[in-house]
This record gives structure tokens, sequence and C-alpha cells, in this order.
């Protein structure tokens, strides 16, 4: 079997076309930029960024919105070989408006249904599923069928691996299983979204049970766990499942309690905020990536913070990824100065080392340690 994979997303993926002028409104917006977009690509994207092997599971359209997300994929080094064609449904695209600090409004356009959500449980390759150091899936792969069997399918495949290896690979290192809440109620059926006696909450517990780490902002907190206290969220995260809870707070920080007792409550880093979106997949990709060094809890979270500052502090999400050597900056300095408030991109400031490739551009979610589209 081919060496697994460091980290393997699945979910949603689509083209986000985002102003490239800011504190305009969408109406009177003249230029756009095109870039890879969905949560969990970006997420890949993010960990690929710190040197991790990772893959994407999903659909697009078999248009050329999808074939640009192939090679914006290649490009920023995830393996596309689980991005397949829906010949009924064309490719997502997504709209924002920039207002910062705080105002980025979304606009999805994925009817009259997404590809992402015609994953095939048996499409795929649980193998490589069970193998993979982290597996990342979201709360927006649980609102429709087939999407939800395949999700819920390739859970039970990490748990029965998990069972077998105690939590952890041959050579020792760790294995997580990651529930990226991630809730859109936009993306269910209104039936579901009514108030919070809606069957979300039942597939999110259904999802937890298998779960080894969670990852919400309060709202997600609140459909999984009925709770919005963040210590409360986290006490009922655990509850549910997982080894460690993580909800973020947005201006408040993030808190992340593990099972073991361990409690870490770590600032927000200080940053201009540019476009917030994308900075919590930045904060994805780097949680994946300290999880697979073995850091302990509060080092993770500081370091993710970093990363999700970052991303916030630039107009774009994918291009925008932090390297290595730019997170180590922004703790250095205590904050996002100059130095890393570049496009992540060569030949702006704090932008990619001499010498690396560059990439596509690419927007796309929300918060220092918010979510995304």
């Amino acid at each position: 079997m081919p060496e697994p994979y460091d980290v393997i997303t699945m979910g949603r993926i689509g083209v986000d076309i985002y102003p490239l002028q800011t504190g305009v409104p969408l109406a009177r917006v003249e230029t756009f930029g095109k870039f890879l977009g969905g949560s969990p690509a970006n997420v890949a994207v993010a960990a690929a960024r710190l040197g991790r092997r990772t893959a994407v599971v999903t659909r697009t359209g078999k248009d050329a919105f999808g074939d640009y997300l192939h090679q914006a994929l290649g490009e920023f080094g995830v393996d596309d070989r689980w991005v397949t064609p829906v010949a009924e449904y064309p490719t997502p695209v997504t709209f924002c408006e920039i207002f910062p600090p705080d105002d980025f409004p979304l606009y999805f356009y994925r009817q009259p249904k997404a590809p992402d959500l015609e994953i095939h449980a048996e499409e795929l390759d649980l193998d490589a599923v069970r193998a993979a150091r982290v597996f990342w899936m979201t709360g927006t792969g649980l609102c429709a069928e087939p999407s939800r069997t395949a999700t819920l399918t390739a859970l039970r495949a990490r748990s029965a691996g998990q069972a077998e290896d105690g939590g952890a690979r041959a050579d020792g290192t760790p294995r997580a299983t990651v529930f990226d809440l991630d809730w859109r109620p936009m993306f269910w059926d209104e039936s579901q979204t009514a108030g919070h006696t809606s069957t979300a909450p039942a597939r999110y517990r259904e999802a937890l049970a298998h779960a080894t780490v969670a990852v919400g902002n309060l709202d997600e907190c609140e459909i999984a766990t009925g709770e919005r206290e963040p210590h409360a969220a986290a006490r009922a995260l655990l509850a549910a499942g997982v080894e460690l809870a993580v909800v973020k707070q947005g201006p408040a920080g993030v808190l992340a309690v593990h099972r073991d007792g361990t409690t870490a409550r770590i600032p927000p880093l200080p940053v201009d905020v540019v476009n917030g979106l994308g900075a919590g997949d930045a904060f994805g990709g780097a949680l994946c990536h300290g999880l697979l060094a073995g850091w302990e809890t509060e080092r993770i979270m500081r370091y993710a913070n970093a990363a999700g500052a970052i991303v916030a502090s630039r107009l774009a999400c994918s291009s925008a990824m932090p390297f290595p050597y730019e997170v180590e900056q922004a703790l250095a300095a205590g904050a996002v100065t100059g130095a890393v408030t570049g496009t992540g991109e060569p030949g702006t400031p704090g932008d990619t080392e001499p010498g690396t490739p560059g990439d596509p551009g690419a927007p796309t979610e929300t918060g220092a340690t918010g979510a995304a589209p």
C-alpha cells in the first residue's frame, strides 16, 4: 500500500469569485478574482503549505470551473485523485463582500445541488481513509444524501481502524479524526433548520461519536451540543465522544479542552483584519500540523491561532495560507506585523521564501478563528 497521507479532507469545494476591492457593496464592485474555495479544500491547502502530504475527497461539476479546481489543487500540492466530476450539476461558486474588520457576507450558488454532496460511500477509498494520519470532515457533508451516508461510512472506517491500533499508527504517530462542525443552515432543508429541534443536532451527535477532535465556533457548538457557553460547550463535546474540544470565540480567542484535563485558553493575536474569510481554514490546517507533530495542546492552539490571524490580514484565502516561517515570525512578534501581511504569493512582503514556486490566487472562509465558505 502507498505511504499514508498526513491529512485527507472530505467535503465542500468550489470557486470563489471575490472582489478585489474592499469596503464596496457587491453591486458596485468592478473587479473580481477567481480562487479555489470550500473549507475542506482550503484546510488541505493550509496543511500542505506547512509541509504535510494532503489529499481531498470531493466532487466538482464536469465543466471549466471543475477543470480550474483540479489545476489549483495541483499547484497547491494537494492530491486530487479523489476529486471526480458530476455531469448533472455545475461547479458551485461563492461571492462575498469585504467590509473590514468584521463584516464579510457570503453568497453561495450551489443550486440545484452541489456536486460535493454527490459523494457516494461505495466509491470511497476506505483503505486510504483508514490509513491517513488525520481525517478531516465537516458538518456540511451531513446535510444531504448521498454525502451523509458517505461521510458516516468514512467515520465508521476510521473508528474501526482506531479500535484496532489504539489510536496510533504502527510507527507510533498519532491518528486523529477531526469533525469541523461547520454549521451552514442554508445548505440544510428548511424543515431541518427551524430552531434547535431540527434533525441537524442528531446528525452531528452521530458523527461526534466517531471523531477524536471537534472544532467549531459558538454557533456551531450550540447546534452540536445545545450549549453556547464555551466551557459548557467543550464539556458537552467531550461527553459526546471526542478527546479534544476546540471552541473558537473570534475576538475572545480560542478555548481547547482535552479529555485528560488539559485546558488551553489562547487570546487572539493582534492583527489588522483585511478579510476574515479563510482564517478558520488556516487555523484548521495548522491544527492538523500540530496534531501530527505531537505538540501539547497549548502549543497547537497558539500556532493555529497565529496561522488564522495571518490569513485574516490578507485579501485572499487559499493562496494566503502561511508557510511555517511566517507563522514563527508572527508568534515571535506577538502580532501579525508588516513582515507577514503579504498575499502569500511571491514578490510581496511576508510572502513565499525566495525560490518557492508561486501558486494560484484564492479566498474562502471566516475569522482568525472563524469558519469559511
